[in-house]
């Protein structure tokens, strides 16, 4: 008999995982255990395994679909076998049948027939986006991942609400460069490029995000790093890095600031007693943000652990997905790539986001003369709306001093 073959939940926090490539086709002998696709969540790939042996009948769902966790993704069984049941029910038609819709209603207007290679619009039937029933949160949302205008849409949902099956459908707003620019690539955004850009675009359409700028001596964690390389201290504490000190340092400053060791939710303040501290990390696949839980209970080594196995499983692309998620405060870091200043594109519903910079020389005055000291430049975005900008800046001085004394601050580890 044949058996559905289930997207399976990859950590608590997934919902939905997007579909990257079909290691199998239909027609296939499948045995059980046999990988028949790749998947990824919100950042992260895992390859699905068959539970059932035969022939792999149907997929259900093509490469680059989003399917929720838990739903049919593929029919196994024996060759020649009825998928009626299946198709009858509606709950695992194949995506390939979708596009045989019933007749439209008869309270439509009749319009030509265009042809099979373009979407059928109804250009004369007014929208409905700003109607008492709009649409559904998913379609805006992935209206503003493909480009797509609503109000271009008619609506199949009920009372004419457009839902996310209608803007998929439809087809991304054509933009035709000037012949002037030549030759050109068009690249679709999927995978992680597309969470990243729809997450990115929410956060800054949803909060007020300011970003102040301040820089530390620098010359305290530079002597420390130093200490760390001796020979009596490299077996121990040689793979202890600046961004790991840093992170260290982080963790102490904002142990002070509960208000930017938050999230905001629109009408109030979330203030965690532990620090989940988030860090970027640059992978070949694209920005991935894995975190340290409960950072304020690790030493500097346990977080340095830490924070060196989380980034090593990003870049290999077997990190855990309930460790991307969960973050109170994150830490970005472009100082290795000479950035002076940026500002950092807040983590929602997280209240902050700390960007480290590079460290320059600059000017200091000491009596009457003036001497160039080593400093690292510190970019605080914030969310005005759940912090003023007081505290926020006392959080910056207070992790300047924490940077400026480090050396005697962790000499005790040592």
């Amino acid at each position: 008999m044949a058996a559905e073959i289930l997207m399976p939940r990859q950590g608590q926090s997934v919902e939905s995982c997007i579909i990257i490539e079909w290691r199998k086709q239909e027609g296939d002998a499948i045995a059980e255990g046999d990988i028949l696709c790749e998947v990824e969540t919100d950042k992260a790939t895992f390859e699905v395994e068959s539970t059932a042996a035969g022939s792999l009948l149907s997929i259900l769902h093509p490469a680059d679909a989003d399917v929720e966790v838990l739903k049919p993704i593929a029919i196994v069984g024996e060759p020649g076998e009825d998928l009626s049941a299946w198709k009858t029910s509606g709950a695992s038609e194949p995506v390939k049948d979708e596009p045989k819709a019933a007749p439209a209603p008869s309270a439509q207007p009749t319009a030509s027939q265009p042809p099979i290679s373009q979407p059928v619009t109804t250009p004369a039937i007014p929208p409905v986006a700003n109607s008492e029933f709009g649409h559904s949160p998913r379609a805006r949302a992935k209206a503003a991942e493909r480009g797509v205008d609503l109000q271009q849409i008619q609506g199949s949902g009920p009372h004419g609400r457009i839902i996310e099956r209608d803007v998929l459908k439809a087809e991304p707003q054509a933009v035709t460069p000037s012949a002037s620019l030549g030759e050109s690539t068009t690249i679709p955004a999927k995978g992680i490029r597309k969470v990243v850009a729809g997450r990115m675009l929410q956060s800054l359409q949803n909060t007020a995000q300011l970003t102040l700028n301040s820089s530390a001596d620098a010359r305290s964690l530079l002597r420390f790093r130093q200490l760390c390389k001796q020979p009596e201290r490299v077996e121990k504490f040689g793979k202890v890095s600046i961004n790991d000190v840093l992170l260290f340092a982080t963790v102490k400053a904002l142990s002070d600031f509960p208000e930017l060791n938050a999230h905001w939710l629109g009408d109030r303040s979330i203030q965690f007693h532990n620090i989940h501290l988030g860090f970027a990390v640059d992978t070949p696949r694209g920005l991935m943000v894995p975190v340290i839980q409960n950072a304020n209970t690790r030493t500097l080594l346990e977080l340095s652990a830490e924070a060196k196995r989380l980034a090593a499983a990003c870049i290999e692309g077997t990190i855990d997905p309930d460790d991307l998620t969960g973050g109170t405060f994150t830490v970005t870091n472009l100082g290795a790539m000479g950035i002076e200043s940026f500002t950092p594109v807040l983590n929602a519903p997280e209240v902050a986001i700390l960007g480290v910079c590079a460290i320059q020389p600059k000017p200091v005055i000491s009596g009457s003369t003036t001497e160039f000291v080593p400093h690292i430049g510190l970019s605080l975005t914030f969310d005005h709306c759940a912090a003023d900008g007081a505290p926020a800046a006392r959080f910056l001085a207070h992790l300047r001093e924490k940077i400026n004394q480090l050396e005697l601050t962790l000499l005790e580890t040592l």
